[in-house]
């Protein structure tokens, strides 16, 4: 059983080290602007996947991922020096769609935003649908003022206790 610590180590060192490789040695003219996102990698530290954003349109993320899958190799062997491990990770590069995600959400609150003023235009503008006081007030109080509705003299007084010794 691997330490989850070791695991998330091993996730971070990859990353960075993948991005270095593809900043300083990777010559590839079809490599657009990336940017290395996060790495995950198995609790056997056997395979591990590498999130990647590309800034440009589709045909530019096309174009990195073909120079990402020739470079694996390259990249898998430092990876595997850096790590020191017994076997070096196969690495999996997976383009990171956070960013249409984010653009995904904003609209999404935009459309929110706009339905809130809108209902509280409506409701600015609303009046009541019946009177202004909805509860019936009960002002039939007894005419002594008290309001259990029972005279005096059904009241026990208090000198008068059940208790005789």
């Amino acid at each position: 059983m691997t330490d989850q610590a070791k695991v998330r180590r091993h996730a971070e060192r990859v990353r960075e080290l993948v991005a270095s490789v593809v900043r300083t040695q990777i010559k590839d003219p079809r490599l657009g602007m990336i940017t290395i996102t996060d790495a995950r990698i198995t609790p056997d530290l056997r395979d591990a996947t590498v999130f990647y954003t590309v800034l440009g349109d589709a045909s530019d993320q096309a174009a990195t991922a073909a120079a990402l899958e020739s470079a694996k190799g390259l990249l898998r062997s430092t990876v595997g020096k850096a790590l020191g491990l017994r076997h070096s990770p196969s690495l999996t590069f997976v383009l990171d769609d956070v960013q249409d995600q984010v653009k995904q959400i904003d609209e999404l609150l935009a459309a929110a935003r706009t339905a809130d003023a809108e209902v509280q235009r409506l409701a600015a503008q609303a009046e009541y649908a019946g009177e202004a006081q909805p509860y019936k007030l009960d002002e039939d109080d007894d005419e002594d003022g008290t309001e259990d509705g029972r005279d005096d003299e059904d009241r026990p007084s208090a000198g008068t206790g059940g208790d005789r010794r």
